[in-house]
């Protein structure tokens, strides 16, 4: 199992929501966490997927979104 990682400024995500969903709705990953930070409004959203190529996958295609970063690890 790997958790996926990504965020992104509140600028970015006003810019790239609609692409991002597009992005996330293409893989089998479960939603584990949404957040919105109180001040800069700043996003972190946390994926649960199983196939690391999955994970890699999903992260490149994030990255291609302006202002978005991505991490994942092994759970």
């Amino acid at each position: 199992m790997w958790l996926l990682t990504i965020n992104c400024s509140a600028a970015s995500w006003e810019l790239h929501s609609k692409a991002f969903k597009a992005i996330a709705a293409k893989y089998p990953g479960t939603p584990v966490s949404s957040k919105k930070m109180k001040g800069d409004g700043q996003r972190i959203m946390e994926y649960q997927l199983e196939d690391v190529d999955d994970v890699e996958e999903f992260m490149g295609e994030c990255l291609t979104l302006d202002g978005f970063t991505a991490s994942f690890e092994s759970q």
